[in-house]
């Protein structure tokens, strides 16, 4: 049996790799807790994408896949503390096996942008019980690492599919081909020693929404992976 343990879920509307950075700013309350309490804990929790086909108890449920969060900054923004600026860092991936619903069903109407929307959640909070979590918690499994390397002449094929759809997709406009090298070199993309890594940033160079990411970060072994990246760069 594999091993299972708990952890707090932040549902995003974006795929999070593993290596990948990713800023946040936190403003929400539920969210303010589940940054609390990782800062009290190991500092880590899991970003999924949005499901949008599901909800748990009003609120937007994740998806099966994602991948544990680090935090390795944490700031208070503004003077009166209403916002958490929060840097963190991509770990592995996991599956979730059981969702734990928050205490607190979402409100109708509810803000979460609104002095309002936060008071109410607050008074719904303090009703159930302030020890109690406002935010989803899941049992997960940690999915191992993809250990297999990317060959150079694998990685070039799927530059080349990138540079196709670029192309494709800005006509009638022409894209010059030093435009693209341009593009890979900011992304520091260009390189004879390809890692998984590599397509994990070329993919995501090369996705119009979240959800064409999902079937990449779900891919458990390499020659899944490149097939998966072939699928969302083949021109359609």
């Amino acid at each position: 049996m594999a091993e299972t343990k708990v952890i707090p879920i932040f549902p995003l509307d974006l795929v999070l790799f593993p290596r990948q950075e990713l800023p946040l700013r936190i403003f929400e309350p539920r969210y303010k807790q589940l940054v609390d309490d990782c800062m009290l804990g190991d500092g880590q929790f899991g970003v999924c994408l949005i499901d949008e086909t599901n909800s748990v108890n009003g609120w937007s449920s994740p998806k099966k896949v994602g991948t544990i969060a680090k935090i390795t900054k944490c700031e208070d923004v503004e003077m009166d503390g209403l916002q958490l600026h929060i840097e963190t860092l991509g770990r592995n991936s996991f599956k979730i096996k059981k969702i734990i619903p928050p205490s607190i069903p979402q409100p109708e109407n509810y803000d979460p942008l609104s002095v309002e929307g936060h008071q109410l959640i607050s008074e719904m909070h303090e009703k159930v019980g302030t020890e109690e979590k406002m935010y989803i918690q899941a049992e997960v499994e940690m999915i191992p690492e993809i250990d297999e390397n990317i060959s150079l002449e694998q990685w070039e094929k799927l530059v080349e599919m990138w540079k196709k759809k670029i192309v494709k997709q800005a006509l009638p406009q022409v894209v010059e081909p030093h435009s693209l090298d341009h593009v890979l070199e900011q992304y520091y993309l260009t390189t004879d020693t390809p890692t998984i890594d590599y397509i994990y940033s070329l993919s995501a160079l090369g996705a119009k929404d979240p959800n064409d990411l999902q079937p990449i970060l779900e891919a458990t072994t390499m020659a899944e992976l490149i097939q998966k990246v072939e699928e969302l760069l083949t021109v359609k």
